[in-house]
């Protein structure tokens, strides 16, 4: 993925702002975040589908990403560390997917190129798929402006530094 990452960077002139951010879907969009793509399994309950964008959900629903029923239900039983590190072997091995790589491969090249965020629902960053997501598209090489604060970005930079060891 790097080799298309440096490709894009030299062939192709972009604005040095062209990022993707990590979001909380449903939160109030930021200045410039551009087009808000939700990485869950399940479109928002109770929200009308072409409210989705208007109500700062969604514009784009790419469930590719989302973990399964079965690593979700890994996550919401995460009572300590050691469950929470089963959930995120079991969310990065299915995000080892042809299907799910080719998506990571192709955000990572779209983030030198335009701006947009992924996101989910969680209310607890730090105890959701954004964090990992976050180190996956990082370790491709995409070009990120994190959302993610206080413990959800020491997750995702602990996660970054133990796959580049």
């Amino acid at each position: 993925m790097h080799r298309v990452v440096e490709h894009i960077d030299r062939h192709w002139t972009s604005p040095s702002a062209m990022t993707v951010r990590i979001v909380r879907l449903g939160a109030e969009r930021f200045p410039g975040e551009g087009l808000r793509i939700g990485t869950v399994r399940r479109p928002p309950r109770g929200v009308a589908k072409s409210e989705y964008s208007s109500k700062n959900f969604y514009d784009v629903w790419l469930p590719t990403l989302a973990p399964s029923a079965e690593t979700v239900k890994l996550a919401q039983r995460a009572k300590n560390e050691r469950d929470w590190a089963r959930f995120m072997r079991k969310y990065r091995a299915e995000m080892a997917a042809p299907e799910s790589r080719a998506t990571l491969d192709l955000l990572a090249a779209l983030s030198h190129r335009a701006d947009f965020s992924v996101g989910c629902y969680c209310p607890d960053e730090s105890r959701c798929h954004r964090s990992v997501l976050h180190a996956l598209l990082l370790e491709r090489g995409a070009k990120m402006l994190s959302g993610l604060t206080g413990p959800s970005r020491r997750i995702a930079k602990a996660q970054q530094t133990r796959r580049c060891q």
